[in-house]
């Protein structure tokens, strides 16, 4: 599989538009990921990477990505950097103007994502070894926040941080199964919840994560 197979599949089966179509040719998933598993890149499955971790398939990628509705001058907190790949993507739809801030806990991941997305020569990113479940409340506020591991609900410090129409996008429920949800935050701070369907992430670490 290639990613022009995975276009067409996409434009048959989903709404992504044409700058996320756009965005995901540009960045290569195989910088990615593991060098011995670059012949299978574009398979749309997820892929090892570091301590026990995945690269999310293409798919759920687009999917979280899409739900951002993600604009150019955007400024994204990102939870989870894994290897770099969503906050690529991203860095890519909000343009120049634009800002992602993104944490990863693990600092093998840390590295890993720091390396890739120097190397791709991503500029519009900040990333920090820290537990991103609390938010960045120094960075803040922020248009959109995304979380990439499983948490049992969104965590309030990082609602606080979310601007008032802002969303955010997490897999929520338990450590077996989860539903991706998408918040958007009202002027009252409660969210709007729509639900994009059923994933499995691994958990989130932190404070606010299953795991410490």
């Amino acid at each position: 599989m290639d990613k022009q197979t995975l276009i067409n599949y996409w434009k048959e089966n989903y709404t992504f538009t044409i700058p996320e179509f756009d965005a995901f040719n540009e960045i290569d998933r195989e910088d990615f990921i593991l060098p011995e598993l670059r012949e299978i890149a574009y398979q749309d499955r997820p892929l090892p990477i570091l301590r026990g971790k995945t690269i999310s398939q293409p798919t759920t990628v687009m999917i979280m990505t899409h739900a951002l509705e993600l604009n150019p001058g955007d400024k994204v907190f990102e939870v989870g950097s894994g290897s770099g790949y969503q906050t690529a993507l991203i860095s890519k739809l909000i343009g120049s103007k634009g800002k992602i801030i993104t944490t990863e806990v693990l600092p093998e991941l840390f590295q890993l994502a720091k390396n890739n997305l120097t190397k791709t020569k991503i500029i519009n990113f900040e990333i920090y070894e820290a537990d991103g479940s609390k938010g960045m409340k120094d960075k803040s506020p922020f248009d959109k926040i995304m979380i990439t591991a499983a948490c049992n609900d969104f965590p309030e410090e990082l609602l606080e941080q979310l601007k008032s129409g802002g969303i955010i996008v997490a897999p929520i429920g338990n450590k077996d199964e989860q539903n991706m949800l998408k918040g958007i935050k009202q002027a009252d701070g409660s969210l709007e919840i729509e639900t994009l369907g059923s994933f499995l992430f691994s958990p989130l670490y932190g404070i606010y994560g299953f795991e410490v």
